[in-house]
C-alpha cells in the first residue's frame, strides 16, 4: 500500500528529531542526516502526469529517469481537492477527522455554502477544523517551522486550519519567491514550508497539456532547481502535491441546474463539479436518490451519507463533521463533471481541468526527496 499525503509531515518531523513522530515513509532512511527539510508543495502535480511535463522540467524528468534523487507514491485524501489535501498534509489527519471535507460544503444549519479557499474568519478555523497541525507540534518540541506563503493567503481561515503554529513568512507580488524559501531555509534549522499553484491554476484555465501548462512546469522546475542548487550541506528538499488532475470534454459534462429532474427536491448544492455533495429538502432524499442513480447510471456513483461514511471514503467522520457532507454524495467516474451553473461561479463552467475525484490520475501524487 502506498503512503498518503497524511505521512508527510509526521516523517518530517521524525527526521528532524521529533520524539514520538512516525516515519511511515521512510524519510530518514530516504535523505539521511539533516538539520533542515524543505517541504514544497506543488498544486496539480499529480503522479501521472510527471511523463507529460518532462520536456519542459529537466529536473523533474531526471527524477523520473531515476537519474537524481528518489521518487514514489502516495495518496491524496478525498475529495482529491486543495483544501482537504492542504489540511491533511498540516495536521496529518483524514478529512473526516479534521472537517474540511471538500472544495466547498455547507455550514450546518444553513443555507450557506463555505467555499474554503475564500474562508475569512467565519466559521472560526479553531472549531471548524479541531484538529492540532504539525507545525503547531514542531513549534512544541522547539523546533523551528516557517510557512513560506504569498502575502494574500496570511490570515485565511485555510491558512489557519492547515498551518496554525507555523511562523508565517508572507511573499510579496513580484518578489523571488523561490528565493524567499532558500533564504529561510539557510536561516535556521528546522522545517520550511513552501507552496505553488502555477501548475494547479494552468491546468484549470487552460488544461493539462495546454501551452500554459507547459509553461508553468517549466517554472515550477526551475523553483525546485533553485531550491536544490542552494540547499545548505545539512538540508533535503522533500517535493509533493495535493492532487493530479484531467481535462473534461464538453460532451462528458452535466448541468444540473439545466435539467428540473436533477434540481427537484435539492436545497443547498455543494462539493465540486467531480464529487457533488446534495442536501435535499425534508423527505425528499429517496426520491433524489433513485432519481440521480437512474440519470447517471454508468457516470457517476450515486450514495447516501451514510453509505459513504460506511465506504471509509473520507477516513473515520467525527459527529460534529458528518452534516457537512451532503445527504447524498455524487462520486463522478471516468472524465464525467457535475456543474452548477446556478449555484456556482459562472468561472467554474469555463474551465478544462478538473480534480476531487477518486481516479488514480486525481489522487496519486509523488513524494520526491532531494539532498
Amino acid at each position: 500500500m502506498p503512503g498518503s499525503i497524511c505521512d508527510i509531515l509526521p516523517s518530517a518531523a521524525a527526521a528532524l528529531g521529533v520524539v514520538g513522530a512516525t516515519d511511515a515513509l521512510g524519510l530518514i532512511e530516504q535523505v539521511g542526516e539533516v538539520r533542515r527539510l524543505a517541504v514544497v508543495l506543488v498544486d496539480g502535480l499529480g503522479y501521472h502526469l510527471l511523463p507529460q511535463l518532462t520536456a519542459d522540467a529537466p529536473l523533474l524528468a531526471a527524477v523520473l529517469a531515476g537519474a537524481t534523487g528518489r521518487l514514489t507514491e502516495l495518496d491524496c485524501t478525498f475529495p482529491s481537492t486543495t483544501p482537504t489535501s492542504l489540511v491533511s498534509l498540516g495536521t496529518g489527519a483524514s478529512p473526516g477527522e479534521h472537517g474540511v471535507l471538500g472544495f466547498t460544503v455547507n455550514v450546518p444549519g444553513t443555507a450557506s455554502v463555505l467555499t474554503h479557499i475564500f474562508w475569512a474568519d467565519e466559521p472560526s478555523p479553531a472549531s471548524w477544523q479541531p484538529v492540532p497541525t504539525w507545525f503547531e507540534r514542531l513549534r512544541d518540541a522547539r523546533i523551528s517551522a516557517r510557512a513560506v506563503l504569498p502575502q494574500m493567503f496570511i490570515g485565511s481561515g485555510l491558512t489557519e486550519a492547515a498551518y496554525r503554529g507555523a511562523e508565517f513568512r508572507p511573499v510579496a507580488k513580484g518578489e523571488h519567491y523561490a528565493a524567499r524559501v532558500a533564504a529561510e531555509l539557510a536561516a535556521a534549522p528546522g522545517l520550511v514550508y513552501g507552496y505553488t499553484a502555477a501548475l494547479d491554476h494552468a491546468a484549470h484555465v487552460s488544461g493539462i497539456g495546454s501551452d500554459h501548462w507547459h509553461a508553468a512546469a517549466a517554472k515550477v522546475d526551475a523553483l525546485l532547481r533553485h531550491l536544490l542548487d542552494h540547499l545548505p550541506g545539512d538540508a533535503a528538499l522533500v517535493v509533493t502535491a495535493d492532487h493530479g488532475g484531467l481535462n473534461v470534454p464538453e460532451q462528458a459534462r452535466i448541468d444540473l441546474d439545466a435539467d428540473p429532474r436533477l434540481r427537484s427536491g435539492i436545497r443547498v448544492v455543494a462539493g465540486e463539479p467531480r464529487v457533488r455533495y446534495l442536501h435535499t429538502e425534508p423527505g425528499a432524499t429517496a426520491e433524489v436518490l433513485a432519481t440521480w442513480t437512474e440519470l447517471l447510471a454508468g457516470r457517476a456513483l450515486v450514495q447516501t451519507r451514510e453509505q459513504a461514511v460506511a465506504a471509509g471514503v473520507f477516513g473515520p467522520v467525527r459527529e460534529q463533521h458528518l452534516a457537512r457532507i451532503g445527504d447524498i454524495v455524487v462520486t463522478c467516474s471516468g472524465d464525467t463533471a457535475i456543474l452548477a451553473t446556478e449555484h456556482e461561479p459562472p468561472q467554474t463552467a469555463q474551465l478544462v481541468g478538473f480534480h476531487g475525484g477518486p481516479t488514480p490520475a486525481e489522487t496519486v501524487i509523488p513524494l520526491i526527496t532531494l539532498r
